[in-house]
């Protein structure tokens, strides 16, 4: 029975990279991000220290030493949170602080919280109590995140590796090869040759019992793309577990902003048409699987539809769970100021806290070239800005985790990297371009930031580890809803906000997450507008109109779904409808616009 109907989901690098130790025990299910084996390799160190568990350093002379960094780091940190849960359930001495804080977190309409109280009110003996923590108190998973764009190839020397040495190869072989009963979440889109390798570890098929030791997840943004990247899968007798569908743009991290297309009709078609997905996606498992010459299981595998992105109210939270039919939600950015939740350092912190909208934008600071949501005042860009101005721009690049350009060399390098940027300014300079334009075409060059680094030094500077390769930058990655969120808070303060126990929002100018969504696509458009210029082309004309066609039938949806959940929205409803009225004009005017260009 799972405790919660929110999990923590991946932030950044370093912001979630240790969260399962401090959550799991709890029932909270988060996400580690294995994008960076250093960092990794460092924090295995520190806690094993801490634990006294056994440590023997794995350096780069060992073969194949990404996959066992990410493999001994997971192991570590089940065997630690393991130990935890078994503490926790530990009541020959009373309960523990532990198992208080774990019923004490859940909400009051919790079956799991009214079956405990049930039984401890009855005077109940000590055995008894220990059979029903046994039998129905579960962990949260520790589940992985890989970015499947991040998939640098590697070299010895001058010759390069085969692509199971990639990294994104290498930390899915890292997590395959772990001892975690959990899953391995994509995100950042369809990479084909990374999911074929999924082929090569038996965890990811199912058992004679039908249990999938190691899931996958899949983080998607429509229902097209999760049922493409679902169908793929299913071919090679791989079954999608939970298909986690996030905004396109109100979310944290990197953006994936679809044409228009809005996150309450996409959770619509997924709830309206679930059967038919789940029916389709499993006969060809079925089909491939009796190929494959591998046990069938009778009936459909479970799977799970969550949501996220820009949730920041127990009425959204319940919104989503009731009327969409989702398995649970995301809460991200406001984990970010919950230090019993995530690592941030000090400094950092505190920046957020003070932070509104102003100071939250979607940047292009990202060698991935994919827009981004950063905080204005984050020192890896005042590191950076400090570069330029000494006539340096760009970073060294300690790490080249996205190393991945091959625009000016057969190996691959950072578009964040002094290298990159030292040549591409040197063809700028061939240009000749006027003033104007030639500042322009510099801005976007060294607009690029070294997030591979600034996004887990974080963690570095938190527990005082070395940051001496790295420097002390720090990316950090907050979504919109920062704004709202204007403190520090513990968990209980949290989890409380989240089930509608109490409330920590202050401010009362918060839009409902649908609205917000709204809001910054518009802002989107308008910007892809202003970057045509003065002429508009056909083709250009016409992706604009759709985009503008998809956000007007977005906000014909909303009026008919809100007018008929009046009672759900109770807090938000006419709000909600006269947001909606002032965004509908606005793109009007945008379409009158762009047709008369």
């Amino acid at each position: 029975m799972k405790a919660h109907s929110f999990h923590i989901p991946v932030m950044g690098i370093g912001f979630t990279i240790d969260t399962p130790l401090k959550v799991s025990h709890l029932g909270i299910d988060s996400a580690i991000s294995l994008v960076d084996d250093i960092l990794l390799e460092k924090l295995r160190k520190m806690y094993a220290n801490i634990f006294d568990q056994s440590y023997i350093e794995i350096t780069e002379d060992s073969e194949d030493f990404r996959a066992k960094r990410i493999t001994s780091y997971l192991n570590l940190v089940k065997s630690i949170a393991e130990k935890k849960f078994t503490e926790l359930k530990n009541i020959t001495d009373g309960a523990s602080e532990s198992l208080k804080e774990y019923f004490d977190f859940l909400p009051d309409t919790s079956t799991l919280k009214q079956q405990f109280n049930n039984l401890t009110t009855k005077c109940c003996t000590v055995n008894e109590l220990k059979d029903f923590l046994e039998e129905t108190l579960c962990m949260g998973s520790i589940d992985v995140n890989i970015m499947t764009k991040v998939d640098k190839e590697n070299f010895t020397k001058k010759e390069k590796l085969p692509t199971i040495y990639n990294d994104a190869h290498a930390a899915l072989r890292g997590f395959a090869q772990s001892d975690l009963k959990s899953s391995v979440i994509f995100s950042a889109g369809m990479n084909p040759r990374l999911y074929s390798y999924l082929e090569e570890f038996e965890d990811f098929y199912p058992d004679k019992e039908g249990v999938l030791k190691k899931k996958i997840v899949l983080k998607v943004s429509d229902y097209r793309s999760a049922l493409i990247q679902g169908k793929f899968l299913a071919k090679k007798g791989l079954w999608v577990s939970e298909y986690r569908i996030e905004s396109g743009l109100n979310c944290g991290g990197h953006a994936f902003a679809t044409d228009g297309y809005l996150l309450g009709p996409i959770l619509a078609q997924f709830r309206d048409q679930r059967e038919e997905f789940l029916t389709e996606t499993s006969n060809i498992f079925k089909k491939a699987l009796s190929l494959k010459d591998r046990y069938i299981p009778e009936s459909i595998l479970p799977v799970k539809f969550t949501a996220q992105g820009g949730v920041g109210t127990a009425e959204e939270h319940e919104f989503l769970l009731r009327h969409y039919k989702v398995d649970s939600i995301g809460w991200g950015t406001p984990f970010l100021l919950v230090p019993e939740a995530t690592t941030v350092d000090d400094e950092t912190l505190n920046k957020m806290v003070k932070a509104k909208e102003d100071e939250l934008y979607l940047s292009d600071i990202s060698p991935l070239g994919i827009p981004f949501h950063s905080l204005k005042s984050n020192t890896k860009d005042e590191e950076k800005r400090a570069l330029i101005a000494k006539d340096r721009p760009g970073s060294s690049c300690p790490k080249k985790f996205v190393a991945l350009n091959k625009e000016f060399t057969e190996k691959g390098i950072c578009t964040a990297s002094r290298q990159y940027q030292h040549l591409r300014i040197k063809d700028l300079d061939k240009e000749n371009l006027n003033p104007e334009m030639y500042q322009k075409e510099y801005d976007k060059i060294t607009e690029k930031s070294c997030t591979c680094v600034g996004l887990g030094t974080s963690a570095l500077l938190k527990y005082n580890l070395d940051t001496k390769t790295e420097g002390s930058g720090v990316s950090i990655c907050p979504g919109p809803n920062l704004a709202y969120f204007s403190k520090i808070m513990g968990l209980k303060e949290i989890i409380g906000h989240i089930y509608g126990q109490s409330n920590v929002i202050e401010r009362t100018d918060r839009p409902n997450l649908f609205i917000k969504e709204l809001t910054i696509y518009i802002t989107f458009l308008e910007k892809k507008l202003k970057e045509t210029g003065n002429l508009i082309d056909l083709k250009q004309k016409k992706y604009l109109l759709v985009f503008v066609k998809n956000l007007k039938e977005g906000v014909f949806y909303y009026k008919e779904t809100f007018n008929t959940c009046k009672k759900e929205l109770e807090n938000s409803y006419e709000k909600v409808l006269a947001d909606l009225e002032i965004n509908e004009q606005i793109l009007n005017q945008i379409k009158v616009k762009i047709e008369n260009s």
